[in-house]
């Protein structure tokens, strides 16, 4: 049986093939229309699944919509007439485009199908999911557990913004929900705004901010904001806020509540934002563990699977497995709704259609989540020579040795091989890595390669086998969505002045024997390298460690500041070209950049640079 999920019309379209149960491929039409969050009918993630299967679209049983827009319309009509005549404004705005397209998706979505194959009985095929059951679904299918408690959390989906379930062999039953307009990932959200980022992408910057910070408001934000009950369920006051009828996320009177209003996000970072930051992470961090407490009790479970938005939360999970009410977590590498189209066929097939879901002792179901494109060597070689790029051929004993002396010299390099990977996190596969030593990597970075925030953190790649001698973390986390410590006997005593440092300042302290990767807080959001899903990334570190003693690299995502993560080898070469790398690996190909011609850097540069 072939089914194909669809995530469309609203942020980070996507698509997912299964075959028999099995997940054959997975994209996000981000990467391929190189359009941050591209919310259009993911085209080309649909044609890339299709090609991976080697089949037409009319050869596939069923397609899956991951929500119901119906049910969305109802929500938002049902909320402008509470709030009105408030919103008349946005009501405005929204509603021609609700009549005009998102109320017919399932008119537009025939037509967009059509495009791939005319004949086909779209009305027999075409199937939809509720938003937070294919947000489930994601988490717990994919997952090694036979059984598990499931949480779901996100801004909103039709109505539900949070949900609770249990899952059993191919049996996933919704116990409770949570209704709009009380959101923790809103509330986040309003904070991301506050704070002057940009909601839906700017909330991990908040999280990584929060260190710097401390928690001064989180008081101020219980005892006014949000009612949290004991079990985890809250209730939020919406006269604080503007999301539900306007066009902002917050209002005056949350400016006020805070003493200031929005930073604007040309504005200087001072110590109020971090400590705003620090506080509603702290604040979403004791919500979840509330209701991860509460849903242990409840369900009895010794496993626990996170998908949503909020589940990109990497401190709160860590956080929640260091509780120990579950003995085991699992977490949805693309948590998102990009995730939804995976959910949404893995709902089908197996609630729907009844179909047996076979665990085994794998990682997972998800393969590493490297479910994307890839390109080989003879392919890659003719896009390279065409865009102008010297590199030489490697067989793969010199790549991973030439790699390998490059990084312990201190060199950051691109890293482009295998199948992308699904999901907001670059894992070995399209990444940007670097020695975790050094003391200035963290720094040259985000300034010279990402041309982001000085302040963001990078991740620590480690050999599983080695993550509990570093880190305080002896679990499985090969998605990069668990925070754990540096162990207590790598860190690096800081002098009396260092810990009298406040926000920024702190940013350029070397905290441990693996600077680039340890945060201000001592922690670090890891991946655990495998050899069973990625053994050449897993051999890179193997040679790194027997030449350094050191079996962590930086690892990040392979893109600069504002653009989606590299898809092919012309996007590496001109991410490469136009940064300060010092190499690049795409496949055995290997370019080193004092070989490139100058001009053709200085123009990629400058093309950077107008961006």
């Amino acid at each position: 049986m072939r089914i194909l999920g669809i995530s469309a019309f609203y942020h980070d379209s996507a698509a997912a093939l299964l075959v028999d149960g099995r997940i054959v491929a997975a994209a996000q039409e981000e990467r391929f229309t190189r359009k941050k969050h591209d919310s259009g009918f993911p085209h080309h993630a649909l044609a890339y699944c299709l090609e991976a299967a080697g089949i037409p679209l009319e050869s596939v049983d069923y397609v899956v919509f991951y929500d119901k827009p119906f049910l969305k319309f109802e929500r938002l009509l049902e909320t402008y007439l509470a709030f009105a005549p408030n919103g008349f404004r946005s009501f405005r705005m929204a509603v021609p485009l609700w009549l005009r397209e998102k109320l017919f998706q399932k008119r537009l979505l025939h037509d967009e199908l059509k495009k791939f194959s005319r004949d086909c009985d779209w009305d027999s095929k075409l199937l939809f999911t509720e938003h937070h059951q294919s947000h489930a679904a994601s988490a717990f299918f994919p997952s090694p557990f036979e059984e598990a408690a499931v949480l779901t959390m996100d801004g909103v989906g039709e109505w539900a913004t949070m949900s609770v379930g249990l899952g059993r062999s191919n049996d996933l039953t919704i116990l409770k929900e949570l209704h709009f307009p009380h959101s923790l990932g809103l509330l986040y959200s309003a904070f991301t705004y506050y704070t002057g980022f940009k909601v839906n992408s700017g909330e991990y910057k908040v999280m990584g901010l929060a260190p710097y910070g401390e928690p001064k408001f989180a008081q101020l934000i219980l005892d006014n904001i949000i009612d949290l009950k004991p079990d985890g369920t809250f209730w939020l006051d919406q006269s604080y806020f503007d999301y539900c009828t306007g066009l902002r996320m917050t209002n005056d009177k949350f400016d006020r509540l805070f003493g200031a209003p929005a930073r604007q996000p040309d504005e200087l970072l001072i110590q109020r934002h971090m400590d705003l930051a620090a506080s509603i992470q702290a604040v979403t961090e004791e919500v979840v563990l509330r209701l991860t407490r509460s849903l242990a009790s409840e369900t009895g479970a010794e496993n626990l699977c996170l998908a949503g938005g909020v589940a990109l939360n990497c401190v709160a999970n860590g956080k929640v497995l260091r509780d120990g009410k579950f003995k085991r977590i699992w977490i949805q590498p693309a948590a998102g709704d990009a995730g939804g189209a995976l959910g949404a066929a893995l709902a089908a097939y197996h609630i729907y259609k009844g179909e047996r879901r076979e665990v085994d002792n794998r990682l997972d179901g998800m393969n590493g989540a490297y479910l994307g494109p890839a390109f080989d060597d003879d392919d890659s070689a003719g896009r390279l020579a065409a865009a102008g790029a010297r590199f030489a051929r490697l067989d793969d004993g010199a790549l991973i040795a030439r790699t390998a002396d490059d990084l312990a010299d201190g060199k950051a390099l691109g890293w482009f091989q295998g199948r992308m990977e699904f999901g907001p996190r670059a894992l070995g596969n399209r990444s940007i890595i670097a020695d975790g030593r050094s003391r200035d990597m963290q720094s040259a970075l985000n300034l010279k390669v990402k041309y982001r925030e000085s302040f963001r953190p990078f991740a620590p790649a480690v050999l599983r086998s080695d993550a509990a001698e570093w880190f305080d973390l002896d679990d499985d986390s090969p998605y990069m969505l668990l925070v754990a410590d540096v162990v207590k006997r790598r860190q690096r005593s800081m002098t009396a002045a260092e810990q009298a440092l406040f926000g920024i300042e702190k940013l350029n302290v070397p905290r441990s024997e693996i600077p680039a990767v340890t945060h201000v807080d001592y922690s670090a959001r890891i991946q655990t390298v495998h050899a069973e899903t990625n053994p050449r990334f897993h051999a890179l570190l193997s040679a790194f460690k027997a030449k350094t003693g050191c079996p962590v690299l930086v690892n990040t995502s392979f893109n600069v500041r504002g653009e989606p993560i590299v898809h092919t080898p012309e996007d590496a070469f001109r991410c490469f070209m136009g940064t300060e790398l010092d190499a690049l690996a795409v496949g055995n190909l290997y370019l080193v950049k004092g070989d490139q011609d100058p001009a053709l850097k200085r123009d990629y540069k400058n093309a950077f640079e107008l961006d």
